[in-house]
């Protein structure tokens, strides 16, 4: 019995030690496919990420350099085009007061904007009076013939007379002095007649040549004498002007004859003109001159009205660029040029004439540079670029 037991208990402990084997087989077994799935998970991933994050690196370096259009302006003819603005004035404007004694006025012919002849009148001044002093002074006047008709007359019959003894020589003298003086009362009461009418003749009110009449300060009614000042603004030939102000640098630059282009604001008009004088003085405070510019008539140019005007004073050589590659900042203008080893650099300007082709450079640039002609303001000093090349405008 004790032998059966002992070996029932020997069987029980080597089925339990094959037990604890097979266990630490599987466990073991476990353990390296544990290790190698972790190992093909965690090795070959990172391995793939390396790989991925090389070739986001390099399309991200290919993306960092951008492509820019560039030009290479070179020199064109470029017209000098000096830009003003000031006031509108009649080229000779001419003021029209009372010329004689003046008086009432009863009409008055025009208005403003009305075209008017030499010498026509434009407000008549009431001569009631004046004319019954002139007619007074045309009936003196046949008085005094009558006298000088008669003191003739008795003059003739002393010279016949006289040689017969009747008269004396003195009396004859007498009689001549007589009738001298009753001719000279003529030629008095004549000249006395003809300056009344001439005075009368300069009451009313008439321009003193062609022209336009700009302002009207008289109505009827009125009663107006020397001391009433300017009534009527006429522009003579109605021929206008523009006082432009000119800096003293674009002064030098501008001579008589100088075509100009005026355009009154508002409008779009541009009317031909041309510079027929240069101030010869600079005002020492604001260091600007006057030009004034011919300019033919037109309905949209008033006095006292604002225009701008653009001289053309010659033409000069320079780049020309789109107004979308010139810059400014506090320094001033400048524009992007594609340097060496396709780097962006900075290079200030100084901006000449603007026109409708474009902005002139007036200095900084001699022609043969890389200009950056859009995108300019995404772009730093330094930026490494691809430039492809534009043509310039014509």
């Amino acid at each position: 019995m004790d032998s059966l037991a002992g070996s029932t208990q020997s069987f029980y402990e080597e089925a339990d030690n094959r037990r604890k084997r097979t266990i630490l087989i599987v466990a073991l077994v476990l353990t390296a496919i544990v290790l190698a799935v972790a190992w093909f998970a965690f090795g070959s991933g990172k391995a793939g990420d390396g790989a991925a994050s090389g070739g986001a690196a390099g399309a991200a370096a290919g993306a960092s350099t951008p492509t820019v259009t560039v030009m290479i302006p070179g020199r064109q003819s470029v017209q000098a085009v000096i830009a003003a603005n000031g006031t509108i004035a009649a080229r000779r404007e001419m003021p029209v007061g009372v010329a004689g004694e003046g008086g009432q006025v009863v009409r008055v012919l025009v208005e403003p904007g009305q075209w008017v002849g030499a010498g026509q009148t434009l407000a008549v001044i009431d001569r009631s009076v004046q004319a019954q002093q002139a007619a007074s002074l045309s009936a003196s006047i046949r008085v005094a013939r009558a006298d000088a008709d008669l003191a003739q007359s008795e003059l003739d019959r002393a010279e016949a007379l006289v040689s017969r003894g009747f008269i004396s020589k003195a009396d004859l003298d007498r009689k001549r002095a007589t009738r001298d003086s009753a001719n000279a009362r003529v030629r008095v009461a004549e000249a006395q007649y003809k300056e009344a009418v001439a005075r009368n003749g300069r009451l009313n009110i008439v321009a003193p040549a062609a022209g336009l009449v700009l302002t009207r300060q008289v109505e009827p009614g009125q009663v107006v004498g020397a001391g009433s000042g300017v009534l009527f603004r006429m522009a003579k030939g109605g021929e206008m002007e523009m006082l432009a102000q000119l800096a003293e640098s674009d002064l030098q630059r501008v001579r008589a004859g100088t075509r100009a282009t005026v355009t009154p604001v508002g409008t779009n008009l541009q009317i031909a003109g041309q510079v027929w004088q240069v101030s010869p003085v600079v005002n020492p405070d604001t260091r600007q001159g006057m030009v004034r510019i011919a300019v033919p008539y037109s309905d949209a140019l008033r006095p006292g009205g604002f225009a701008d005007a653009r001289l053309v004073s010659g033409s000069t050589e320079a780049p020309l660029l789109p107004e979308s590659a010139v810059q400014s900042g506090p320094e001033g203008n400048y524009v992007l040029i594609v340097g060496k080893d396709d780097k962006i650099e900075r290079r200030p300007v100084k901006v000449g004439t603007v026109t409708d082709g474009g902005v002139s450079i007036a200095s900084g640039l001699t022609g043969n540079e890389k200009v950056v002609v859009l995108a300019g303001a995404f772009l730093n000093v330094g930026d490494k670029v691809k430039p492809t090349i534009q043509k310039p405008s014509q």
